[in-house]
Protein backbone atom coordinates (compact mmCIF):
# COMPACT_ATOMS: atom_id res chain seq x y z
CA UNK A 1 0.00 0.00 0.00
CA UNK A 2 0.94 3.34 -0.72
CA UNK A 3 -0.27 7.10 0.26
CA UNK A 4 -0.83 9.44 -2.35
CA UNK A 5 -1.17 13.46 -1.88
CA UNK A 6 -2.97 14.89 -4.97
CA UNK A 7 -5.13 17.74 -4.21
CA UNK A 8 -6.88 20.31 -6.68
CA UNK A 9 -5.34 23.03 -4.80
CA UNK A 10 -2.06 22.49 -6.45
CA UNK A 11 -3.19 23.76 -9.91
CA UNK A 12 -4.27 26.66 -8.51
CA UNK A 13 -0.39 27.31 -8.68
CA UNK A 14 -1.01 29.33 -12.32
CA UNK A 15 2.60 29.84 -13.95
CA UNK A 16 1.06 31.27 -17.22
CA UNK A 17 1.20 30.11 -20.53
CA UNK A 18 3.99 27.62 -21.85
CA UNK A 19 5.91 27.40 -18.73
CA UNK A 20 7.09 23.84 -18.10
CA UNK A 21 5.80 23.15 -14.76
CA UNK A 22 2.44 23.91 -15.55
CA UNK A 23 -0.74 22.49 -13.93
CA UNK A 24 -1.31 19.52 -16.69
CA UNK A 25 1.70 17.65 -15.15
CA UNK A 26 -0.68 16.87 -12.50
CA UNK A 27 -2.92 15.43 -14.96
CA UNK A 28 0.10 13.03 -16.41
CA UNK A 29 0.70 11.92 -12.74
CA UNK A 30 -2.83 10.86 -12.41
CA UNK A 31 -2.82 8.87 -15.89
CA UNK A 32 0.35 7.00 -14.20
CA UNK A 33 -1.28 6.28 -10.54
CA UNK A 34 -4.15 5.31 -13.47
CA UNK A 35 -1.55 2.86 -15.27
CA UNK A 36 -0.11 1.79 -12.31
CA UNK A 37 -2.97 -0.76 -11.77
CA UNK A 38 -2.42 -0.23 -7.94
CA UNK A 39 -5.97 0.32 -7.17
CA UNK A 40 -7.32 0.50 -3.63
CA UNK A 41 -3.70 -0.09 -2.93
CA UNK A 42 -2.96 3.71 -3.59
CA UNK A 43 -4.83 5.41 -0.97
CA UNK A 44 -5.34 8.93 -0.51
CA UNK A 45 -3.54 11.07 1.92
CA UNK A 46 -5.96 13.56 3.72
CA UNK A 47 -3.84 17.15 3.33
CA UNK A 48 -3.18 19.69 5.50
CA UNK A 49 -1.29 23.10 5.24
CA UNK A 50 2.34 23.60 6.67
CA UNK A 51 2.38 26.16 9.42
CA UNK A 52 4.18 29.43 9.52
CA UNK A 53 5.88 27.76 12.67
CA UNK A 54 7.17 24.41 10.46
CA UNK A 55 8.22 26.86 7.46
CA UNK A 56 10.20 29.11 9.74
CA UNK A 57 12.49 26.12 10.62
CA UNK A 58 13.55 26.47 7.21
CA UNK A 59 12.86 29.95 5.96
CA UNK A 60 13.27 32.98 7.62
CA UNK A 61 9.98 34.60 8.62
CA UNK A 62 10.64 38.30 6.69
CA UNK A 63 11.33 35.82 3.59
CA UNK A 64 8.03 34.18 3.78
CA UNK A 65 6.32 37.32 4.45
CA UNK A 66 7.90 38.41 1.08
CA UNK A 67 6.92 35.07 -0.76
CA UNK A 68 3.13 35.19 0.43
CA UNK A 69 3.05 39.31 -0.37
CA UNK A 70 4.50 38.87 -3.67
CA UNK A 71 1.99 35.61 -4.38
CA UNK A 72 -1.31 37.69 -4.21
CA UNK A 73 0.23 40.20 -6.85
CA UNK A 74 1.22 37.21 -9.03
CA UNK A 75 4.84 38.01 -8.50
CA UNK A 76 8.06 36.83 -10.63
CA UNK A 77 10.28 35.74 -8.39
CA UNK A 78 13.28 35.32 -10.58
CA UNK A 79 12.66 35.06 -14.64
CA UNK A 80 12.08 31.32 -14.18
CA UNK A 81 9.61 31.29 -10.86
CA UNK A 82 6.10 32.89 -11.36
CA UNK A 83 3.85 33.10 -8.82
CA UNK A 84 -0.21 33.67 -8.69
CA UNK A 85 -2.76 34.87 -6.00
CA UNK A 86 -3.16 30.91 -6.37
CA UNK A 87 0.29 30.14 -5.53
CA UNK A 88 0.44 30.48 -1.66
CA UNK A 89 -1.79 28.51 -0.63
CA UNK A 90 -0.85 25.65 -3.04
CA UNK A 91 2.75 26.24 -1.64
CA UNK A 92 2.12 25.79 2.65
CA UNK A 93 -0.03 22.90 1.04
CA UNK A 94 3.28 21.31 -0.64
CA UNK A 95 4.77 21.48 2.02
CA UNK A 96 2.11 20.31 4.68
CA UNK A 97 1.66 17.31 2.22
CA UNK A 98 5.43 15.40 3.58
CA UNK A 99 3.99 16.54 7.35
CA UNK A 100 0.56 14.85 6.86
CA UNK A 101 2.55 12.15 5.33
CA UNK A 102 4.79 11.65 8.30
CA UNK A 103 1.96 11.76 10.94
CA UNK A 104 0.27 9.36 8.68
CA UNK A 105 2.95 6.44 8.84
CA UNK A 106 3.96 7.09 12.17
CA UNK A 107 0.55 6.70 13.26
CA UNK A 108 0.21 3.39 11.17
CA UNK A 109 3.40 1.83 12.78
CA UNK A 110 2.11 2.57 16.13
CA UNK A 111 -1.65 1.39 15.93
CA UNK A 112 -2.29 -0.91 12.88
CA UNK A 113 -5.02 -1.35 11.74
CA UNK A 114 -7.70 1.32 11.58
CA UNK A 115 -4.88 4.14 11.42
CA UNK A 116 -5.12 5.71 7.77
CA UNK A 117 -0.94 4.88 7.16
CA UNK A 118 -0.98 0.88 8.55
CA UNK A 119 0.71 -1.22 6.55
CA UNK A 120 1.40 1.44 3.72
CA UNK A 121 4.96 1.12 2.68
CA UNK A 122 5.36 4.86 2.02
CA UNK A 123 3.89 7.74 0.86
CA UNK A 124 4.43 9.66 -3.07
CA UNK A 125 3.69 13.36 -3.00
CA UNK A 126 2.09 14.62 -6.13
CA UNK A 127 2.53 18.22 -5.49
CA UNK A 128 3.47 21.42 -7.14
CA UNK A 129 5.17 24.35 -6.86
CA UNK A 130 8.52 21.87 -6.43
CA UNK A 131 10.97 22.46 -3.71
CA UNK A 132 14.48 21.64 -4.43
CA UNK A 133 15.84 24.65 -5.56
CA UNK A 134 14.51 27.11 -2.73
CA UNK A 135 17.20 28.47 -0.43
CA UNK A 136 16.33 29.58 2.78
CA UNK A 137 16.14 33.28 1.36
CA UNK A 138 15.38 32.83 -2.36
CA UNK A 139 12.64 31.53 -4.76
CA UNK A 140 14.16 30.48 -7.46
CA UNK A 141 13.80 27.40 -10.08
CA UNK A 142 10.28 26.97 -10.19
CA UNK A 143 10.45 26.71 -6.36
CA UNK A 144 8.98 28.78 -3.49
CA UNK A 145 9.12 26.86 -0.43
CA UNK A 146 11.94 24.40 -0.21
CA UNK A 147 8.92 21.09 0.48
CA UNK A 148 11.35 17.91 1.04
CA UNK A 149 13.66 20.16 3.65
CA UNK A 150 10.39 21.08 5.67
CA UNK A 151 9.61 17.49 6.68
CA UNK A 152 13.36 16.75 6.56
CA UNK A 153 13.68 19.23 9.84
CA UNK A 154 10.27 17.97 11.28
CA UNK A 155 11.63 14.68 11.80
CA UNK A 156 15.22 15.94 12.90
CA UNK A 157 13.11 17.79 15.59
CA UNK A 158 11.79 14.50 16.72
CA UNK A 159 15.62 12.90 16.59
CA UNK A 160 15.38 11.34 13.35
CA UNK A 161 18.94 10.80 11.18
CA UNK A 162 17.43 11.85 7.73
CA UNK A 163 18.46 10.73 4.61
CA UNK A 164 17.34 12.72 0.77
CA UNK A 165 18.14 11.46 -1.95
CA UNK A 166 17.65 13.78 -4.78
CA UNK A 167 17.23 12.35 -8.76
CA UNK A 168 16.33 15.38 -10.05
CA UNK A 169 18.21 16.22 -13.22
CA UNK A 170 19.03 19.68 -11.69
CA UNK A 171 20.93 19.72 -8.41
CA UNK A 172 18.89 20.64 -5.79
CA UNK A 173 21.02 23.43 -4.65
CA UNK A 174 18.45 24.85 -1.76
CA UNK A 175 18.15 21.33 0.19
CA UNK A 176 21.89 20.96 0.00
CA UNK A 177 22.48 25.06 1.25
CA UNK A 178 19.81 24.02 4.22
CA UNK A 179 21.93 20.87 5.39
CA UNK A 180 25.30 21.48 4.97
CA UNK A 181 26.13 21.89 7.88
CA UNK A 182 24.39 19.18 9.84
CA UNK A 183 25.48 15.60 10.16
CA UNK A 184 22.16 14.32 11.12
CA UNK A 185 20.92 14.85 7.51
CA UNK A 186 22.57 13.17 4.79
CA UNK A 187 22.30 15.08 1.02
CA UNK A 188 22.59 12.68 -2.05
CA UNK A 189 21.94 14.28 -5.54
CA UNK A 190 22.27 12.98 -9.23
CA UNK A 191 22.65 15.38 -11.35
CA UNK A 192 23.12 16.49 -15.11
CA UNK A 193 26.63 18.26 -15.36
CA UNK A 194 27.07 21.66 -16.39
CA UNK A 195 23.28 22.23 -15.96
CA UNK A 196 21.40 24.57 -13.79
CA UNK A 197 21.61 25.85 -11.37
CA UNK A 198 25.81 25.29 -11.37
CA UNK A 199 26.11 23.57 -8.47
CA UNK A 200 26.85 20.14 -7.27
CA UNK A 201 30.35 19.55 -7.73
CA UNK A 202 31.72 16.02 -6.16
CA UNK A 203 33.80 17.92 -3.70
CA UNK A 204 31.24 19.73 -2.49
CA UNK A 205 30.33 17.67 0.51
CA UNK A 206 29.12 19.63 3.38
CA UNK A 207 31.07 22.17 5.98
CA UNK A 208 31.99 22.37 9.51
CA UNK A 209 30.34 19.13 11.36
CA UNK A 210 28.15 18.35 7.96
CA UNK A 211 31.35 17.95 6.07
CA UNK A 212 30.83 14.39 4.53
CA UNK A 213 27.00 14.28 5.36
CA UNK A 214 27.09 15.63 1.26
CA UNK A 215 27.41 13.52 -1.62
CA UNK A 216 27.22 14.69 -5.12
CA UNK A 217 27.14 12.82 -8.30
CA UNK A 218 27.78 15.16 -11.65
CA UNK A 219 26.52 12.96 -14.97
CA UNK A 220 26.92 13.96 -18.43
CA UNK A 221 24.20 14.28 -20.93
CA UNK A 222 23.82 10.64 -22.07
CA UNK A 223 24.30 9.12 -19.00
CA UNK A 224 22.46 5.52 -18.79
CA UNK A 225 20.65 3.53 -15.96
CA UNK A 226 24.12 1.48 -15.76
CA UNK A 227 26.13 4.36 -14.88
CA UNK A 228 23.28 5.60 -12.30
CA UNK A 229 23.66 1.94 -10.87
CA UNK A 230 27.40 1.51 -10.78
CA UNK A 231 27.72 5.07 -8.72
CA UNK A 232 25.01 3.53 -6.34
CA UNK A 233 27.30 0.39 -5.89
CA UNK A 234 30.72 1.64 -4.97
CA UNK A 235 29.17 5.28 -3.24
CA UNK A 236 25.88 5.58 -2.07
CA UNK A 237 24.89 2.54 -0.40
CA UNK A 238 28.00 2.26 1.04
CA UNK A 239 27.35 5.96 2.61
CA UNK A 240 23.74 4.84 3.29
CA UNK A 241 25.32 1.76 5.45
CA UNK A 242 27.63 3.93 7.10
CA UNK A 243 25.12 6.45 7.32
CA UNK A 244 22.16 4.21 9.24
CA UNK A 245 18.95 6.54 7.63
CA UNK A 246 15.98 6.39 9.93
CA UNK A 247 13.67 7.74 7.16
CA UNK A 248 14.33 8.09 3.69
CA UNK A 249 13.07 11.04 1.63
CA UNK A 250 13.36 11.12 -2.19
CA UNK A 251 13.07 14.21 -4.22
CA UNK A 252 11.55 12.68 -7.19
CA UNK A 253 12.53 14.76 -10.60
CA UNK A 254 11.28 12.19 -13.49
CA UNK A 255 13.30 15.21 -15.79
CA UNK A 256 16.58 12.74 -16.41
CA UNK A 257 13.99 10.90 -18.78
CA UNK A 258 15.96 10.95 -22.08
CA UNK A 259 12.42 12.30 -23.69
CA UNK A 260 12.55 15.29 -21.44
CA UNK A 261 12.74 18.45 -22.88
CA UNK A 262 14.48 20.87 -20.28
CA UNK A 263 17.59 18.31 -20.22
CA UNK A 264 20.15 15.77 -21.70
CA UNK A 265 20.35 12.59 -19.20
CA UNK A 266 18.96 9.30 -21.05
CA UNK A 267 17.16 7.51 -17.88
CA UNK A 268 13.55 5.72 -19.07
CA UNK A 269 11.19 4.63 -16.63
CA UNK A 270 13.07 1.35 -16.19
CA UNK A 271 15.71 2.94 -15.24
CA UNK A 272 13.61 5.16 -12.43
CA UNK A 273 12.04 1.69 -11.22
CA UNK A 274 15.27 -0.01 -10.46
CA UNK A 275 17.02 2.93 -9.21
CA UNK A 276 14.31 4.08 -7.04
CA UNK A 277 14.45 -0.41 -5.69
CA UNK A 278 18.09 0.13 -4.46
CA UNK A 279 17.10 3.23 -2.73
CA UNK A 280 14.43 2.21 -0.51
CA UNK A 281 16.16 -0.64 0.84
CA UNK A 282 18.06 1.47 2.64
CA UNK A 283 15.10 2.10 5.41
CA UNK A 284 12.35 -0.23 6.64
CA UNK A 285 8.95 -0.02 5.05
CA UNK A 286 7.05 2.77 6.41
CA UNK A 287 9.78 5.13 6.61
CA UNK A 288 9.80 6.83 2.89
CA UNK A 289 8.62 9.83 1.70
CA UNK A 290 8.94 10.55 -1.98
CA UNK A 291 7.75 14.20 -3.22
CA UNK A 292 7.36 14.54 -6.97
CA UNK A 293 9.95 17.92 -8.13
CA UNK A 294 10.61 18.07 -11.89
CA UNK A 295 9.73 16.38 -15.04
CA UNK A 296 8.32 18.33 -18.63
CA UNK A 297 7.32 15.85 -20.72
CA UNK A 298 4.01 14.04 -20.19
CA UNK A 299 4.44 11.19 -21.23
CA UNK A 300 7.90 10.08 -19.54
CA UNK A 301 6.32 11.85 -16.72
CA UNK A 302 3.22 9.49 -16.79
CA UNK A 303 5.12 6.08 -17.45
CA UNK A 304 7.86 7.03 -15.06
CA UNK A 305 5.13 7.40 -12.33
CA UNK A 306 3.17 3.84 -13.66
CA UNK A 307 7.02 2.19 -13.26
CA UNK A 308 8.39 3.52 -9.82
CA UNK A 309 4.95 3.78 -7.97
CA UNK A 310 4.38 -0.05 -7.40
CA UNK A 311 8.16 -0.24 -6.13
CA UNK A 312 7.29 2.22 -3.80
CA UNK A 313 4.92 0.45 -2.40
CA UNK A 314 7.10 -2.53 -2.34
CA UNK A 315 5.87 -4.09 -4.95
CA UNK A 316 7.62 -4.90 -8.82
CA UNK A 317 6.47 -3.36 -11.71
CA UNK A 318 7.18 -3.94 -15.39
CA UNK A 319 8.38 -1.37 -17.67
CA UNK A 320 6.14 0.04 -20.54
CA UNK A 321 7.53 -0.93 -24.52
CA UNK A 322 10.29 1.07 -25.00
CA UNK A 323 10.61 1.86 -21.39
CA UNK A 324 13.13 -0.91 -20.71
CA UNK A 325 15.96 0.10 -18.28
CA UNK A 326 19.28 1.59 -20.35
CA UNK A 327 23.42 1.08 -20.69
CA UNK A 328 25.66 2.12 -22.51
CA UNK A 329 25.90 5.87 -22.11
CA UNK A 330 28.93 8.11 -21.26
CA UNK A 331 30.06 8.36 -17.46
CA UNK A 332 32.32 5.80 -16.49
CA UNK A 333 34.93 8.91 -15.95
CA UNK A 334 32.51 9.74 -12.96
CA UNK A 335 32.28 6.71 -11.81
CA UNK A 336 35.67 6.20 -11.02
CA UNK A 337 36.62 10.06 -10.11
CA UNK A 338 33.53 10.04 -7.19
CA UNK A 339 34.40 6.53 -6.47
CA UNK A 340 37.86 7.54 -5.92
CA UNK A 341 37.27 10.92 -4.00
CA UNK A 342 34.89 9.14 -1.59
CA UNK A 343 37.65 5.82 -0.99
CA UNK A 344 40.13 8.48 -0.09
CA UNK A 345 37.73 10.35 2.06
CA UNK A 346 37.60 7.11 3.83
CA UNK A 347 41.00 6.52 4.52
Amino acid sequence: MLLIATDPIFGDHDTGPGHPEAPVRLVAVAEGLRRSEMGTDLVELPSRLATRAELERVHPAHHLDRLEAGCVVGRHFDADTPSSPGSWAATLAAAGAGLAAVDALVAGAASGAGASGAGASGAFLAVRPPGHHARPEQAMGFCLVNNVAVVACELRARGERVAIVDIDAHHGNGTQEIFESDPDVLYVSFHEWPMYPGTGRHDEVGVGAGAGATCNIPLPAGATGDVYLRVMDAVVEPLLERFRPTWLLISAGFDAHRDDPLTGLGLTAGDYAALVRRLVSAVPPGRTVTFLEGGYSLEALRDSVATTVPILAGGDAEAPPGEQPTAGGPGEHVVRAVTEFWDARQR
